[in-house]
């Protein structure tokens, strides 16, 4: 099922954004620059629903953008979500530790990056 919910964006000055979504209450991420808060955006929303649906609770309907009051340091932004019903599951993978390394500087998730890859190769 696809999802779209707007985003708050707050600018932290330094070049990072702290990113919440007002409709997802607890639903925060961060981003080390505006690309990567844009990926980190969308993967908190998808795992937020992911888990909403999972657990079997509610989700809540979505703001319009229009109605989302923002400071001087801070833009709203619409995030798209596809989500599909399944439980996670933890699994154990072995990567190199440079490949660590870097995702661990960029900000990245390991699971999302998983996730995505399976998901394009099952989609062939």
């Amino acid at each position: 099922m696809d999802y779209v919910y707007p985003a708050k964006f707050h600018d932290n000055k330094n070049g990072t954004y702290t990113i919440t979504y007002p409709d997802l209450p607890g639903c925060i991420s961060e981003g080390k620059s505006f690309e990567n808060a844009m990926y980190m955006a969308g993967s908190a929303l998808k795992q937020w629903l992911e888990f909403l649906t999972d657990e079997k609770m509610e989700i809540p309907a979505a703001s319009l953008a229009k109605d989302i009051e923002t400071d001087e340091d801070e833009f709203v932004n619409y995030i798209h979500a596809e989500v599909r019903a399944g439980k996670a599951v933890r699994r154990n993978v072995s990567i190199p530790q440079w490949m660590d390394e870097k995702a661990i500087e960029s900000g990245i998730s390991l699971s999302r990056i998983l996730q995505d890859a399976l998901g394009e190769k099952f989609a062939r």
